[in-house]
């Protein structure tokens, strides 16, 4: 059976299911590395972007992925792979539950319907509220716009209306500038 649409798990409507050691069969986040790049920029690093969530919700694990997999491989062809350091900062830990319907003739002499209607698990999300970091980059200021296209891309990924904010840049102080407006993904 194919996975639902994104916008049916985006949205917090219970309370948090986390505790593994009583779920029996819950998935491992799809998501393979946490980070990206050369580890050794994240310490002489000149410029930090973050990609912050503006709302709050549910990220699957497969948008965690398909969002960092897009920004490393953008970066990583544009800038260097030792020219910056991306980090995913949120983990999935929420366990998405599915009542599966059968949908076809005959059907409805087959299953219960909402009869203990609890739900299987079929993956994981992470929770983020609003001013939640996302990803963050570590880079050098000359890669700056760079940075921010990678980040742009990977907001395409993400369920939830974001926005990049410059957090830090060496040499000038600590600033907290937005350098854009809200982006909603697709």
């Amino acid at each position: 059976m194919p996975m639902r649409p994104g916008r049916c798990y985006s949205h917090i409507t219970s309370q948090p299911y986390t505790r593994k050691e009583y779920i029996h069969g819950a998935p491992q986040p799809k998501i393979s590395k946490f980070t990206a790049g050369s580890p050794a920029v994240q310490g002489n690093y000149e410029v930090r972007v973050q990609l912050i969530s503006l709302e709050r919700g549910q990220i699957r694990s497969n948008a965690l992925e398909s969002a960092r997999l897009m920004a490393s491989k953008y970066l990583s062809t544009t800038v260097g792979d030792s020219n910056y350091f991306l980090v995913v900062r949120t983990y999935p830990h929420q366990v998405i539950r599915e009542n599966k319907m059968m949908a076809f003739a005959g059907a409805d002499r087959l299953q219960d319907g909402m009869r203990l209607s609890f739900g299987t698990p079929v993956g994981v999300a992470a929770v983020v509220d609003i001013g939640d970091a996302i990803i963050d980059v570590f880079g050098r200021a000359s890669d700056l716009d760079k940075i921010k296209e990678a980040l742009r891309r990977a907001a395409s990924k993400i369920p939830h209306r974001t926005r990049i904010v410059i957090r830090e840049m060496r040499g000038q102080g600590p600033t907290q500038k937005a350098s854009q407006g809200p982006s909603k993904a697709a």
